[in-house]
């Protein structure tokens, strides 16, 4: 194997896939990028046996080949040649090192098998469909923040993506929870889409998305089945082990019964919380919201710190004193974009629900704490 590539453009790439790499790793080949060589493309692969990131990029090939070397040792050594240098890699005769050169600096790395490297991402996947990267992008900003962390309960550490009928239309449909609050956001059902099985992402394989959507072109192709879920786009193709296990009934979380709606300023809300939380207690982050007609004041207090209160206006005529953990409410109000925030109250014992008045595709849900 022997090629010559632009260093921008090999960075870019090994930025993409290194990061699906675990710094420490007992299975040697799982720290090894494999790169193929042939028809004027580089194409690099990297998996933790989750999570598979494929990338292809265009380069000078002379001698066509693949081999596998150390992912973050070469990404570091091509983050620090000089902008605008030319790469060069060779693989020597007997398959064990590859030379990388840029300039007058030359590396020599020790290499695997590519027999040993691990193929997650081969067979096809039955299903699939195309949905817009922009819409992908919002599907994961609304509902990421909301997935668990805990991992003895592991089916909440995704994001659940089903087919779902909301008031007459089909969507398709994402929902995160780890049980203090949830995230539900909805777009119109893709064409292909109708007969998809409930799916439940891992939060690795979301936060890469996440990450490579950002230079995406206009679509994202999604294939599936009922174990490995693949994402496709321009020449990426990210490919994922789904979560085996059954998400809960998240509509039993959703309260019906909320009649105490209150419509407030979302910046001024967002800003309001962000600055009384400044005081609260470091655990819990709780602030307090009461409510008094078209007044809302919302206070924290420590035994350390002191208190903290801000007062602003609101829609609404209700009377009601509710606490929420701070951060997870500014997780939810962050989110909102439009005008326009309204929150649905019962008591405050109860969940309370949280939407964006111009986004009926969002809904949030957050439990109270006791201040």
């Amino acid at each position: 194997m022997k090629l010559s590539i632009d260093r921008a453009a090999l960075l870019r790439a090994l930025n993409h896939v290194q990061s699906v790499v675990e710094r420490r790793n007992t299975i040697p080949i799982l720290s090894n990028v494999l790169m193929k060589a042939e028809d004027g493309v580089l194409s690099m692969t990297a998996t933790d046996m989750d999570l598979e990131i494929n990338e292809s990029v265009a380069a000078n090939v002379s001698q066509a080949g693949a081999i596998t070397a150390p992912a973050h040792t070469l990404h570091d050594i091509v983050r620090k040649f000089q902008d605008g240098s030319d790469v060069e890699i060779e693989l020597n005769n007997e398959g064990t090192q590859i030379t990388v050169r840029a300039g007058r600096s030359q590396f020599k790395l020790s290499c695997l098998p590519v027999s040993d490297f691990p193929a997650l991402g081969a067979g096809e996947l039955a299903q699939s469909f195309s949905v817009p990267a922009a819409s992908l992008r919002a599907l994961v900003d609304r509902t990421k923040f909301a997935m668990s962390t805990e991992e003895t309960r592991y089916y909440l550490n995704g994001i659940y993506l089903h087919h779902a009928e909301q008031e007459g239309v089909q969507v398709l449909r994402a929902v995160a929870t780890d049980g203090h609050r949830l995230a539900r956001f909805e777009m119109p059902l893709p064409e292909g889409a109708a007969d998809m099985p409930g799916i439940i992402i891992p939060r690795k394989a979301i936060q890469e998305l996440r990450k490579l959507s950002d230079d995406a072109a206009d679509t994202i192709k999604i294939s599936l089945s009922e174990s490995k879920i693949r994402f496709e786009f321009d020449h990426i193709i990210l490919t994922s082990k789904l979560i085996d296990g059954k998400f809960p009934d998240y509509e039993r979380v959703i309260p019906k019964g909320n009649d105490k709606v209150v419509e407030c300023d979302p910046k001024m809300f967002t800003g309001a919380i962000d600055r009384v939380s400044t005081i609260s207690d470091g655990k819990s982050r709780a602030v307090k919201i009461a409510l008094q007609g078209k007044q809302m004041t919302i206070s924290a207090s420590s035994a350390e710190a002191g208190s903290a209160t801000e007062q602003m206006e609101v829609n609404g005529d209700t009377d009601i004193e509710i606490g929420f953990n701070a951060k997870y409410l500014l997780d939810i109000t962050s989110q909102i974009e439009g005008e326009g925030c309204r929150l649905t109250l019962a008591d405050a014992a109860s969940p309370t629900i949280i939407q964006d008045n111009g986004d009926p595709s969002s809904l949030y849900v957050l439990m109270p704490l006791r201040v």
